[in-house]
């Protein structure tokens, strides 16, 4: 390249540059602008005495679906909807930290799925157990929960379904987190594991996988995937499956990327809270019923969704843990409870079932 096509070439960069320069100036003043308009919400709430909920998950989502409806690229809407997260989550810190709880150590999915949801600016609070999440967030402890609740490939998460219906937490949002699970040692080879570390459902999701590639290594469970590489990272001729957060948070090399059986390997999270969430304009309601004990009785507990034209997603059969040999059915539904045509079906619903509690109406994610 001649000199004088270098300077051309330098020329126009720094032209370039300079205007992201000031679109940066702007950005930033913009940003605090909008971070001082958040200040002035909470101020309007408190004064009118509205200042107990700082979060309302129904608005978020509102902002995030107009954010995607005037995205007209070239950032793709996942990409603007993670950075308005973080924009949110920033504001609302200013006016108090969210506290949530999830499944930890910290380099879970459950902490990967709280993090997607409310963003870098929230207190995370790792508990050891699904129970004492439930426990943290009913003291009071913490905010929100975020927990599990089924997985594409391994079908529903017993532990959160039967805890649910205890529970005075409401359920008021949903997280829906890609899993991608990886193969991470400081071995540099298959032919130097023997034993693979990861949660039960881990290993399950990557079953086939293990059969071609690790048929002799022993399969060791443990409490969550982030221990798995805890204990990895620490003994020679071990791995561990876990996702990208643990293999960065605990410094252990993933030597096979992406090992999961199924492609689409998802997981649904629920987020439990105090509050009752408002609508956003695309719901859904989750609750728990039970039929009584005769010949047909399931069949009239689901009709008056159809008979209000209400559409179902998802319907759960758990055995109910009072009675032997009797269940109770968790179900999904379209729509906010509020809605004209869900609020009939729940008011038929209440007259048919002989145990009816709903879980809560809350948007539907926004991915």
């Amino acid at each position: 390249m001649s000199d004088e096509l270098k300077k051309e070439l330098a020329r126009e960069l720094a032209d370039v540059r300079g205007e992201i320069d000031a679109i940066d100036a702007q950005l930033i003043d913009l940003l605090n602008r909008r971070a001082r308009c958040a200040q002035k919400v909470g101020e309007i709430k408190t004064a009118h005495g509205e200042g107990g909920f700082v979060y309302r998950p129904e608005r978020e989502a509102q902002v995030l679906r107009r954010i995607q409806e005037i995205n007209k690229g070239p950032l793709s809407n996942e990409s603007v909807t993670r950075f308005f997260r973080e924009v949110m989550s920033a504001c609302l810190s200013l006016e108090r930290p969210l506290t949530v709880a999830f499944l930890g150590p910290l380099g879970t999915f459950s902490e990967s799925a709280a993090t997607k949801h409310f963003g870098h600016a929230t207190q995370l609070r790792p508990q050891v157990s699904i129970d004492d999440i439930f426990r943290e967030t009913e003291a009071g402890h913490a905010d929100f929960a975020v927990v599990p609740v089924e997985n594409s490939t391994e079908g529903a998460i017993g532990r959160t379904l039967d805890l649910l219906m205890a529970s005075p937490l409401k359920v008021c949002g949903e997280v829906v987190l890609r899993i991608h699970q990886h193969l991470m040692t400081r071995e540099t080879s298959l032919d130097a594991i023997t034993k693979v570390y990861s949660h039960a459902q881990s290993l399950a999701q990557c079953h086939e996988w293990l059969n071609r590639s690790l048929p002799r290594a022993q399969r060791i469970p443990v409490s969550s995937n982030a221990q798995a590489a805890q204990l990895a990272a620490a003994e020679t001729g071990t791995a561990a499956l876990a996702g990208e957060a643990a293999a960065k948070r605990y410094e252990l090399p993933v030597l096979v990327s992406n090992v999961e059986d199924e492609p689409n390997n998802t997981t649904r999270f629920v987020v439990l809270g105090r509050q009752e969430t408002g609508p956003s304009g695309h719901d859904k309601t989750s609750l728990i019923m039970s039929a009584p004990n005769r010949t047909g009785s399931l069949n009239e507990l689901l009709a008056p969704f159809s008979e209000a034209g209400v559409s179902m997603t998802r319907l759960e059969s758990r055995p109910a843990r009072h009675t032997l040999w009797e269940y109770v059915f968790y179900v999904d539904v379209e729509g906010h409870r509020n809605d004209p045509e869900v609020a009939h079906a729940l008011a038929e619903l209440t007259r048919r079932a002989a145990y009816l509690k709903v879980l809560g109406s809350y948007p539907v994610a926004v991915y």
